[in-house]
């Protein structure tokens, strides 16, 4: 191990005390590898809260990589007090990986060309701009899954398109897989109305009935009809397909 010259870790971790930080990588790992020549890295580490006074920023965090000369270090910081967690993402720029995981509203963003896999998590609402902001970042990403509570605080969702004038609807011309099972019923409109995304045909869409029945109107919703039909599949695990959900999605395969 130390005549190693290249060294990619991708590491998720459950921590007792502190966070990973480049503190830790040039203790544990650069000073015993004298002829490391690049090290790139992808790491989250969990931490739980437990009444914790001097917790770190993400400037601390950053601050800890100021001597990594030969590359650019990203970090992002998030503390979930209602759960008594928090969560600390750091890696090196121009990221590899094709996956990036438990995405918060502290996203910096930036261009993640390679990732097609993402998930979004948060306590707090996820609203529209940034939903731009990540099919910005992330322009062919195929497979998207959301977990979020919170019901959005700006309540774009007008049925005509001349209602939301300042509202850019969003495109995921890559998207192939949507799970919103464990969402508010807020973004199941944000994807599903067209007012504010327009999807791409063959997607598969992953909710719960009830949701859908809610936010499509009993299936009788003009606005979020378009998305619905350009549908390939649709996981909701109904009892019964009544023949007006099949009218509503008549291109899709439902199960």
């Amino acid at each position: 191990m130390s005549n190693l010259e290249k060294l990619d870790l991708n590491l998720s971790l459950s921590m007792k005390k502190a966070f990973v930080d480049g503190n830790d990588l040039k203790k544990n790992i650069i000073n015993h590898m004298l002829r490391l020549d690049k090290f790139t890295f992808n790491i989250r580490s969990v931490l739980h809260l437990h009444n914790e006074i001097n917790l770190p920023s993400n400037e601390d965090i950053q601050n800890t990589f100021r001597n990594f000369k030969n590359n650019h270090i990203i970090s992002c910081l998030d503390y979930f007090q209602e759960q008594q967690s928090s969560q600390c993402l750091i890696y090196s720029y121009p990221y590899k990986s094709k996956f990036y995981k438990y995405i918060t509203n502290n996203f910096s963003g930036g261009l993640f060309k390679c990732v097609r896999e993402i998930s979004l998590f948060d306590v707090h609402p996820f609203e529209h701009e940034f939903f731009l902001r990540i099919s910005q970042s992330f322009p062919f990403m195929q497979k998207l899954a959301l977990r979020n509570y919170k019901p959005q605080n700006n309540k774009l969702c007008k049925e005509s398109k001349n209602d939301n004038q300042d509202l850019s609807i969003i495109k995921y011309p890559h998207l192939t897989n949507l799970t919103l099972s464990r969402s508010h019923d807020d973004y199941v409109k944000q994807f599903l109305l067209d007012t504010k995304t327009c999807l791409p045909n063959n997607v598969h869409l992953n909710v719960t009935y009830q949701t859908l029945e809610r936010v499509t109107h009993n299936f009788t919703r003009d606005a979020t009809r378009i998305n619905c039909q350009k549908l390939k599949s649709l996981s909701i695990d109904p009892i019964r397909i009544f023949k007006h959900v099949k009218n509503y999605f008549p291109h899709t395969e439902i199960f």
